[in-house]
C-alpha cells in the first residue's frame, strides 16, 4: 500500500451540552503510515479517544476531514474487553466473522488461529468469567484481529491491568503487530507503553486536543530487554518533559 492508511486533516470536534459548547479536538493533523504503530498520549480527557473514534468512523468531526479507504478493514479494541458472558472464548472471538456472514466452521477455525496467536488456545472453551483480566484482554485482541484488519485501533486496552501483566501484553502485542504488518493507532496514558510500542509518539495538549510534539522512536526491536536500555529511559524522560510543559502552559 502506498501513502498513509489514514490521514487526518485539521480535525476539530465540538460537543454541545447543557452549559454550551465544549471543544474536544482543536485542529489535529495526523498520518498513519502502513505497518507502523502511532501512539497518542496526553492528559485524561484531552480528546485522544475522540480522535481515534473519528478515524474509525464511530464519530464525525465538526470540521476537517479523515481520508481513509473505506474498504480497508478495521479492528477495534477498547478499554474493556466487552466479551459476551454466555459465549465461550472461541465463540466470542469468532463473533465478528459470524456477523459478517461467514460459515460457523470457517469462523471458528479463524478464531482458533487468532487464539493461538495470543496464547489462549487452552482457554478456548472457557467462559469469560473463568479468565483472568489479562486473559480477557488477550481474547479481546484476538477478536479484533480475527477479521484480518489492516488498521487496528486500540483505546487504552491494557489500562486496567497490573503493571507486570501490562508489560507482558505490550511485548506480545509488539510481536504480533510487527509480525503481521498491521497499521496501529494506540491511545494510552502510559509513557512506558507509548515508548515501548510506538514508532511515532504524538503528545497531545490538554483539551482541546492539539499536537504539542511528535517523537520518532528509534528502537529496532521491542522485547523485555528494551526496558533496561538507558536510551529507553532517556526517551521516556523526553516525552514526560513535553507532557509536563503542556500541562504547565494550560491556563
Amino acid at each position: 500500500m502506498s501513502g498513509p492508511v489514514a490521514e487526518v486533516r485539521d480535525l476539530r470536534r465540538t460537543f454541545r451540552g447543557e452549559r454550551g459548547e465544549v471543544e474536544a479536538v482543536g485542529g489535529v493533523d495526523l498520518q498513519l503510515s502502513p505497518g507502523t504503530i502511532t501512539v497518542l498520549i496526553g492528559p485524561t480527557g484531552c480528546g485522544k479517544s475522540t480522535v481515534l473514534r473519528i478515524i474509525g468512523g464511530l464519530d464525525a468531526p465538526t470540521s476537517g476531514e479523515v481520508v481513509r479507504d473505506p474498504t480497508v478493514p478495521i479492528g477495534f479494541c477498547f478499554q474493556e474487553p466487552r466479551l459476551l458472558p454466555w459465549r465461550s472464548v472461541r465463540r466470542n472471538v469468532a463473533l465478528p466473522l459470524e456477523l459478517a456472514g461467514r460459515s460457523r466452521t470457517e469462523a471458528l477455525a479463524a478464531a482458533d488461529a487468532r487464539l493461538a496467536m495470543v496464547g489462549l488456545s487452552d482457554a478456548a472453551d472457557r467462559l469469560p468469567a473463568q479468565l483472568s483480566g489479562g486473559m480477557r484482554m488477550r481474547a479481546a485482541v484476538a477478536r479484533a484481529l480475527v477479521s484480518n484488519p489492516r488498521l487496528l485501533l486500540l483505546d487504552e486496552p491494557f489500562g486496567a491491568l497490573d503493571e507486570v501483566t501490562r508489560f507482558r501484553l505490550d511485548e506480545e502485542l509488539a510481536a504480533i503487530v510487527r509480525g503481521t504488518g498491521i497499521t496501529v493507532l494506540l491511545v494510552t496514558h502510559s509513557i512506558s507503553e507509548a515508548v515501548f510500542l510506538g514508532d511515532e509518539v504524538v503528545v497531545m495538549s490538554p483539551r482541546p486536543a492539539r499536537i504539542i510534539e511528535r517523537f520518532q522512536i528509534p528502537f529496532p526491536t521491542r522485547d523485555a530487554a528494551l526496558r533496561g536500555d538507558p536510551e529507553f529511559a532517556v526517551m521516556q524522560t523526553r516525552v514526560l518533559d513535553v507532557l509536563r510543559q503542556g500541562l504547565e502552559a494550560t491556563p
